[in-house]
């Protein structure tokens, strides 16, 4: 572990760290803090819980600290180290979606779906052990569902299309919408001038174009000043940014709706789905494309085989 996690300031009261999974500004995990108390939201993996522990310090607070920890959904650079965390964090509960919950009570499907993807030794080396939450420690939160954290208002709300088991969690008092991939990928390291570009996360399994524009829509009913991405950090949602969202959501349905049942249906659409969003950061002025080649490629093949999935399975 590094020897000092940068804590960086998102506004009063909400605070991002790294959460080291994968590569360098990845996976966010956000801090709010409210008086002596804290919040979770996103937990990375295992191997994130130290530098959680970290940025608690440095923020002058620990793991007795923490009230709650919140997952906004139960894929694993989300929510794998939510077992470890609630081992640390004695006083806090877990709040989860409801469709979500039996998945960290009982980990056993999700490790088991993970393994056949990643197989058993990528699984170790990116997750480590998966550990069970007690159901009594665990708070479903519906759509609508409102935390009292200690006199600020979090709101939960459904937003179905990247996952299911999807909620987006509203901070009334910064009015900041934690939005986990529900409102897309945007790494910071691509903005260029005041320029950013954005787009969607379509993994598989539960990907769903229509719904997904649908709780997008949903997020800028509120009006957020800005949404907190887990990939990656806090931006500004734009008419611009949201428009460009939303048609980047259809461009990509439209390549696996066109090739999906070719034999080569992998190489050709993570290749135009690759090209397009190259496309898109050349026009705001980003020129470097084979950084931004290797800086999407995780990206670009989880799409891609979301979308395969979504067209075969649905």
């Amino acid at each position: 572990m590094s020897s000092k996690v940068n804590v960086m300031n998102v506004v009063d009261g909400i605070s991002v760290i790294d959460s080291e999974y994968y590569s360098k500004d990845f996976a966010a995990i956000y801090l709010l803090k409210q008086k002596n108390k804290v919040i979770i939201i996103e937990t990375g993996t295992n191997y994130s819980v130290p530098y959680v522990k970290e940025a608690l310090s440095q923020i002058g607070l620990s793991f007795s600290d923490v009230s709650y920890v919140i997952p906004t959904h139960v894929h694993l650079d989300h929510a794998g180290g939510a077992g470890l965390l609630m081992m640390q964090c004695q006083n806090a509960a877990l709040v989860v979606h409801p469709r979500g919950a039996r998945h960290l009570i009982d980990p056993s499907k999700l490790v088991a779906g993970a393994k056949a993807v990643y197989g058993e030794n990528k699984f170790k080396e990116y997750y480590g052990e998966i550990f069970p939450i007690d159901a009594n420690r665990v708070i479903q939160a519906d759509d609508n569902f409102i935390l009292d954290f200690d006199g600020r208002e979090l709101r939960f709300i459904d937003t179905p299309g990247h996952a299911r088991h999807h909620f987006c969690i509203w901070d009334k008092a910064t009015k900041s919408m934690f939005t986990g991939d529900t409102f897309g990928i945007s790494y910071r390291d691509l903005d260029h001038q005041d320029e950013l570009y954005i787009l969607p996360s379509t993994s598989p399994v539960q990907f769903d174009p229509e719904a997904l524009i649908q709780s997008i829509n949903r997020i800028m009913e509120f009006k957020p000043e800005r949404v907190c991405l887990t990939h990656f950090s806090a931006i500004k949602p734009t008419k611009k940014a949201t428009n460009k969202l939303i048609e980047s959501i259809h461009f990509v349905s439209n390549l696996a709706i066109k090739y999906a049942d070719k034999n080569d249906s992998e190489s050709i659409i993570y290749k135009k789905m690759m090209d397009y969003f190259l496309e898109g950061l050349n026009e705001i002025g980003f020129q470097n494309n084979d950084y931004a080649k290797d800086r999407l490629s995780l990206d670009v093949l989880i799409n891609t085989q979301g979308l395969i999935y979504w067209q075969k399975n649905s």
